[in-house]
């Protein structure tokens, strides 16, 4: 998976170690190109393990460590600490603009950390199998790939505001301003809830196996790994604006304020859209 931090766009590797490409201007016009990754290594940046999500706090980047039922957060905090233990099989990562919210897919809950020294605040019941995770302001939504629902919960204490179908093995999740996104990877298609109230308003069909969204402002740009392709949304509508063949299965994706970013880890690749 990927996050940009205001210079970099960071990619999860299957190693200890994070990769990161410099996103500004040294790009062809080409649509779809596949870029090399300029290794951070060498600023410290190691997860430890490897990471499957991240997330960017605007100071510090945490990783979650699917095999070592951890997160990483670097740099380490004020007091040197950088691995806090959660539950098992951490996945989706999200921050609330004081804590990070942990998916533990293995054990059906989300972890709250606190973002400034990584403290425990929390550990909720979700549904079953939890991966994806958003922040729409107020509240946390996490996506249940084993329940097919989406559960929103309350920032300040966990408390469960709603739970609400969706498609089937939900995934990734996003916020565009006013309405949650859902990527169903059984099903095809993403969901659109508003997020007042968790009101379906619409389910819109995209290519096989959808994974990950983003939101550039205007657009929901999904992965669809199993179709080869990236879909281009209209956010007020889910109408299909283009779709975009990639040369390998894409997973993550992420906006770094110009250009949509995705990853292709099945040729050890990145493309820039």
């Amino acid at each position: 998976m990927l996050a940009f931090d205001g210079s970099h766009m960071v990619i999860t590797t299957n190693t200890i170690n994070a990769l990161g490409c410099i996103t500004g201007g040294e790009f062809s016009q080409s649509p779809t190109e596949v870029v090399p990754g300029q290794n951070l290594c060498g600023l410290g940046l190691s997860t430890g393990t490897p990471a499957s999500w991240l997330a960017y706090d605007g100071v510090r980047l945490w990783f979650s460590n699917s095999g070592s039922n951890t997160v990483t957060v670097w740099p380490a905090n004020r007091y040197g600490g950088n691995t806090f233990a959660v539950g098992t099989n951490p996945q989706g990562i999200a921050f609330d603009g004081g804590n990070i919210w942990v998916a533990n897919s293995g054990s059906n809950t989300v972890t709250k950390l606190g973002a400034s020294l990584g403290g425990l605040k929390g550990t909720f019941a979700v549904g079953t199998a939890p991966v994806g995770v958003a922040y729409d302001s107020f509240n946390i939504w996490v996506a249940n790939s084993g329940s097919n629902n989406v559960t929103k919960l309350r920032t300040s204490d966990g408390t469960v505001l709603g739970t609400f179908a969706v498609g089937t093995a939900p995934m990734g999740v996003a916020y565009d301003g006013a309405n949650i996104w859902v990527a169903n990877s059984g099903s095809s298609s993403v969901t659109k809830l508003r997020a007042s109230d968790g009101t379906v308003l619409g389910t819109f069909t995209v290519g096989a196996g959808p994974y990950a969204l983003a939101y550039d402002g205007a657009n929901i740009w999904v992965t669809c790994r199993t179709g080869n392709s990236v879909y281009e949304l209209l956010a007020s509508t889910g109408a299909v604006e283009q779709t975009i063949a990639m040369p390998a299965a894409p997973q993550g994706v992420a906006f770094d304020g110009t250009s949509i970013w995705v990853t292709l880890p099945t040729i050890n690749s990145l493309a820039k859209l």
